[in-house]
């Protein structure tokens, strides 16, 4: 089944003309995508509209815009904690054989971005883009815990789901809660998003010392108990801490 959107997939394309040839006008921006004019003129004024290029001078030629640019920092940004906390998952599931990932935030819900695979039949499930709600595991607890007030502000301003008889609903709780990871240094989810799954997670920070994403191990409750999880705690902060300066942070500095 094909789910090609053609009016994406056109767009897409002379977003990517742009960046490859900066500089160049309507006319052979159709010429090159092979679309007519007027319909390039009309998805270039949307990708203008929402920040992805711009136009310049009287010939209105077409360059990237402001969100082009977010993206790409973005992009280099996720890479680079990709590529380099690899050695960090692989060296934490050598060590507990389970699952080990890299989550970052994107608005109100946490993605795996990496991930290392346990060998056990018995295993967490779940792979590289995995999306799921913010108030639902230690990893989103994590990122949460060093948000900013107005972002805390407009996320609790929603009513939650309740996965388990465990998962966190009142802001009450939440508040204690992010007081708690915050000064411990990690955070732990007993059965919180499926009863059957514990999870322990640490901040990963960037080299404004900004929290960019949570590291975290995730293990079926057959195989551990809670007093165990917390034994996890030191060798993960560790490899976060590790990961961290890798980055460019350096402990002691301040947030910008």
């Amino acid at each position: 089944m094909d789910y090609n959107v053609a009016s994406v997939d056109e767009a897409l394309g002379l977003l990517m003309l742009v960046a490859q040839n900066p500089g160049l006008g309507v006319t052979e921006l159709s010429k090159r995508s092979e679309i007519t004019k007027a319909r390039a003129f009309r998805l270039l004024s949307t990708l203008e509209r929402r920040g992805f290029v711009q136009r310049s001078g009287d010939a209105a030629t077409y360059h990237l815009g402001y969100n082009a640019l977010l993206v790409g920092l973005a992009a280099d940004e996720q890479v680079s904690l990709v590529r380099q906390a690899s050695k960090y998952l692989q060296q934490l599931a050598s060590q507990f054989n389970e699952i080990v990932q890299i989550r970052v935030r994107d608005g109100f819900e946490s993605v795996s971005v990496a991930r290392w695979d346990s060998t056990h039949d018995v295993r967490i499930h779940g792979s590289v883009g995995m999306r799921r709600p913010l108030h639902g595991g230690a990893s989103g607890k994590v990122l949460l815990a060093y948000a900013s007030t107005e972002f805390l502000n407009e996320f609790f301003a929603q009513d939650f789901q309740k996965f388990t008889p465990n998962t966190i609903v009142q802001r009450s709780k939440w508040n204690e809660e992010l007081i708690k990871i915050r000064k411990q240094g990690y955070a732990t989810s007993l059965g919180e998003i499926a009863t059957e799954v514990l999870s322990i997670a640490a901040p990963v920070r960037d080299g404004t010392s900004k929290v960019i994403a949570a590291m975290a191990i995730s293990i079926p409750s057959s195989r551990i108990t809670p007093k165990g999880l917390e034994k996890l705690a030191k060798p993960l902060c560790a490899a976060a801490d590790d990961l961290s300066a890798e980055l460019g942070y350096r402990a002691g500095a301040s947030a910008v």
